[in-house]
């Protein structure tokens, strides 16, 4: 069924219909969120709450056959509301009092709880090198972690074997690795 369809279905009170768009679209709107937010848990919060907007405003979809464009807008207007409430909810530290102290990150480390500009720092990094990944392993990489999709589903979509998907995978795999292991040394 495509999504045209499901969509008329949704708005004939179909609601299993929507389930069936956010099986299919979900991967790929968690991706555009984690692109904009560069955080996992932030990219999750911000697909959902698009999945939700794009709920309630089915009814508005004027061409059920753009249902994928006008979601992939409704995630983008999404991300860039949370980065502007963010950014008017950030507090510099020398906005802070002099009796008041900055969180102390070494004692959290200490208690075993990550240092989130670190982790951001970690996933930025990360992000930058797989867009510098030559094409075919950036390609496999985005497929099989951001569209979740099997070897023998990518392998089906590239027209190639399952073991040449696998070969990209470890490559890209690796190069990644190495890469990053080298970005830390410096």
């Amino acid at each position: 069924m495509s999504d045209a369809e499901l969509v008329r279905r949704t708005l004939a009170g179909h609601k299993e219909a929507f389930e069936e768009l956010v099986r299919r679209w979900t991967p790929r709107v968690l991706a555009v969120c984690h692109s904009k937010a560069g955080r996992y848990q932030a990219a999750e919060d911000l697909a959902q709450e698009a999945l939700l907007r794009s709920y309630r405003a089915l009814s508005s979809l004027a061409e059920p056959e753009k249902f994928g464009s006008w979601l992939y807008g409704i995630a983008l207007r999404t991300c860039l509301d949370w980065v502007k409430a963010k950014e008017r909810s950030q507090v510099t530290f020398s906005a802070l009092g002099p009796d008041q102290d900055p969180p102390n990150f070494a004692a959290r480390n200490e208690a075993g709880i990550a240092d989130p500009l670190e982790e951001a720092e970690e996933l930025g990094r990360l992000l930058d090198e797989v867009e510098q990944l030559p094409e075919k392993l950036r390609r496999v990489i985005l497929l099989f972690y951001y569209d979740d999709l099997s070897y023998q589903d990518i392998a089906a979509m590239l027209g190639v074997s399952t073991a040449t998907i696998n070969a990209r995978l470890t490559k890209a795999r690796l190069l990644l690795r190495e890469r990053l292991h080298r970005s830390r040394r410096l």
